[in-house]
């Protein structure tokens, strides 16, 4: 059904950054009638974050380009399982006429198998999926490693199809014995046109001086939540350990690190060439990647990490731990050695004190990165998960073909 046109909604716990130019151009696709719909408006409305320890609210716009309706959510607002509880989604599934929905809340919130058992009912097609590239969760808990094997061959195998944002995730589900044939890769993806429009309007030089930073200094960047699972102090132990002079180390980020970071780097003799940002909000971002020369993301739990994309489409390339999503997807084609162990912070620091001595890596590696974007954008994105609805879709129709005994 090439042609077909699907009415399709999409289940979101909230509005996101990411997503909102993702949602407004696959409004404008022919073959889709799109409907959102939140369980929550937390980052369009002004909220305390826990883990950036401040209040957020996105500064671009999240709710505009496309239909989307709030449902309320008779949940605590928690991260617990009836943190989302949002009765009104069972009769607007079973009511909607919807070909498909596509659920992006997570299996652990009520709200999911509210919308599950409703498409169920209405014989809707149910599309979700994951971005985890590991078991291991960010705890590192043993015994969910065990529940997990146990659990999510059997749990994704509810799906019509399963979406993943990444080659990580999908070799993965791979892993757990899930059919290809029932997985579609929606690369995980941001508005590169308008990250690579910000970037050249950025004066390098003026972002520069406003940190403190002479324009001839190599600048490393980290732009994370200051959290334990970042890893950010291996970031700053390497930047030491590698001594190269003329390079400042950036933190973008706020979190409850912060304190021992900084008092780290003062124990190290560093801290006169270590900077704090804070909290950056998303329309500042382009300028300081475009101002910085290479980032670092040493995550140990780290599923996707869009920020690659985001620093990439500005010409500012990566290095990252293994333990990030986007490593083999965006990174490795750039230059494979910029993926290091995670955790091996001598390895890190051999990398950056071999990347500093030449400059012009950061030019030839800024335009590889840049050029990896062109086909890892929202329209991949969008024609992946128009062809995971088709997928959906048709099984659905030949599963309740056969139901009544119609020969598929």
């Amino acid at each position: 059904m090439p042609d077909a046109r699907f009415r399709v909604m999409v289940l979101c716990s909230h509005p996101v950054q990411y997503m909102a130019p993702v949602l407004r151009r696959m409004a404008q696709h022919p073959q889709v009638d799109l409907r959102v719909v939140y369980c929550s408006l937390r980052g369009a409305k002004a909220a305390y974050d826990p883990e950036f320890t401040a209040t957020v609210k996105w500064d671009i716009p999240l709710l505009e380009g496309y239909e989307w309706t709030e449902i309320p959510n008779q949940g605590s607002g928690s991260e617990s399982f009836f943190g989302l509880c949002n009765f009104g989604v069972w009769n607007l599934v079973r009511d909607g006429q919807f070909d498909a929905i596509i659920c992006l809340t997570g299996y652990i919130r009520a709200s999911f198998w509210i919308a599950f058992f409703a498409a169920r009912m209405a014989g809707t097609a149910f599309l979700f999926g994951t971005d985890a590239n590991s078991l291991v969760p960010r705890d590192s808990r043993s015994w969910k490693i065990f529940v997990k094997r146990f659990l999510w061959p059997r749990l994704y195998s509810l799906a019509d199809q399963v979406v993943v944002p990444s080659t990580a995730s999908y070799n993965l589900l791979r892993s757990l014995g899930i059919p290809e044939e029932r997985i579609t890769l929606t690369p995980y993806s941001v508005d590169n046109d308008w990250w690579k429009e910000q970037s050249s309007r950025v004066d390098r030089a003026a972002v520069r001086r406003s940190w403190g930073i002479a324009p001839e200094a190599s600048v490393i960047l980290f732009c994370a939540k200051l959290q334990p699972w970042k890893r950010p102090l291996d970031l700053l132990r390497a930047f030491a350990r590698a001594t190269v002079p003329d390079a400042a180390l950036v933190f973008a980020g706020e979190g409850p690190l912060r304190s021992e970071l900084e008092t780290e780097a003062a124990s190290l003799g560093i801290a006169e060439r270590v900077h704090f940002l804070g909290f950056v909000n998303q329309s500042q971002l382009p300028s300081i990647y475009t101002a910085s020369d290479l980032m670092v993301l040493p995550s140990e739990y780290e599923p996707f990490a869009v920020v690659v994309n985001e620093a990439s489409c500005c010409g500012c390339p990566v290095i990252a731990s293994d333990r990030v999503g986007a490593a083999q997807d965006l990174i490795a084609p750039v230059n494979p050695s910029f993926i290091y162990p995670c955790g091996n912070v001598d390895a890190l620091a051999q990398i950056l004190k071999v990347a500093l001595a030449d400059p012009v890596v950061f030019t030839k590696y800024g335009h590889a990165a840049r050029k990896r974007m062109e086909t890892w954008s929202i329209r991949e994105n969008i024609s992946g998960t128009v062809e995971a609805v088709r997928r959906a879709v048709a099984r659905r129709t030949r599963g309740s073909r056969n139901k009544i005994g119609v020969p598929p």
